[in-house]
């Protein structure tokens, strides 16, 4: 039905606009019970079979939604709905910032991508914290968090621990996105000794509550393998839980779309079917040079069962969607949960 009715009109609209309009009527089907229970009837399949352990937390499913869809949790519940077995919200900053100037949202259909500079658009982490105390649901939540346009990478710290702070309670594990390339300077802090430091500092903290939560790091696709290798060193000596592999790319190699679109398109994180071979390379990269006892997060270009499949055998003990999700639709979660289900087993990474 979505592909044949929904997304052919949703298409038709500027690209955010779509995707406020798709939140709207997530939310209206949730709340009529007759509407949420043909939502569950047409897309929800999750066997109990499907449950897993990673880095200490039980999830529902290996599929989940990447950060970036629900910036600000709203929808959690009507994706619960469908089936996924967690949600990434954010990236949440600690005050509310408007992002960057519209147009900022791109579709790129020849080549089932994305491109955004949306720069960390969200509510802020109070707003998002009054929202995730009304959430009873047993989804499994996931806090991804960065730093505002305006704070200097000397004081992006400062950012990280407030949001850490703001979420804790209410989130089951928390990701450090310092590889947005729609934040000036942001991926400044990926470099070693930035990233260690920050990553120690959260960790330490971490560590000290009553109940710490798995720390994850996402990191971005356009890194060299000497820049992957010593992500690995950071991650061994800060202890953090584990990997998100990847975020958006600054590349635009072997696009379909033209040049000239992509001019005047402009600068943004490309995401989507361009991504999955490089997504899933990092993945294989990092489980290799980790081993079993860091746990890895896959997303990039996900838009079949055949490619989740992908990233978890290169590796990866949990995948997320975002930009197949909006190309496919919901039928994807379901797709991949029937695929799963009659795959192998495939070994997770023991829990931290």
């Amino acid at each position: 039905m979505y592909k044949q009715l929904l997304q052919p009109l949703l298409f038709a609209l500027d690209a955010e606009r779509a995707h406020r309009i798709t939140f709207a009527m997530l939310k209206l089907a949730y709340a009529l019970p007759p509407a949420r229970w043909l939502l569950k009837q047409l897309y929800y399949y999750r066997p109990e079979a499907l449950a897993c352990e990673v880095a200490g937390i039980r999830f529902p499913s290996r599929v989940g939604i990447a950060a970036g869809l629900d910036k600000n949790a709203e929808i959690i519940r009507p994706l619960g709905a469908i089936g996924v077995g967690f949600v990434e919200i954010g990236t949440v900053t600690p005050r509310p910032q408007a992002g960057n100037d519209r147009p900022r949202l791109f579709r790129l259909k020849p080549d089932r991508a994305i491109i955004n500079r949306m720069g960390f658009n969200n509510e802020g982490m109070e707003a998002v914290v009054q929202r995730l105390k009304r959430h009873k649901g047993q989804l499994v939540i996931g806090g991804n968090i960065g730093k505002n346009k305006i704070t200097p990478n000397e004081q992006a710290i400062d950012d990280y621990l407030a949001c850490y702070e703001a979420l804790q309670p209410w989130v089951d594990y928390f990701v450090v996105n310092v590889s947005s390339p729609n934040t000036p300077n942001l991926r400044d802090l990926q470099e070693k000794e930035p990233l260690k430091h920050l990553l120690h500092t959260l960790q330490n903290v971490n560590l000290q509550q009553p109940s710490p939560k798995p720390i994850f790091l996402k990191i971005a696709p356009d890194l060299s393998d000497t820049q992957l290798s010593d992500i690995v060193e950071v991650v061994q000596q800060t202890g953090i839980a584990g990997v998100i592999a990847t975020n958006t790319t600054i590349s635009r190699e072997g696009l379909q779309t033209s040049p000239t679109t992509l001019t005047q398109i402009g600068a943004g994180g490309l995401s989507g079917h361009p991504l999955r071979q490089r997504a899933t390379e990092v993945i294989r990269y990092l489980r290799q040079a980790l081993g079993a006892e860091v746990a890895l997060i896959g997303v990039g270009g996900i838009h079949s069962p055949q490619d989740a499949l992908e990233k978890l055998e290169a590796g990866a003990d949990l995948v997320q969607v975002y930009t197949g999700f909006v190309y496919e639709g919901p039928m994807l979660i379901k797709q991949i949960h029937k695929a799963l289900a009659h795959t192998k087993p495939i070994q997770a990474a023991p829990a931290q």
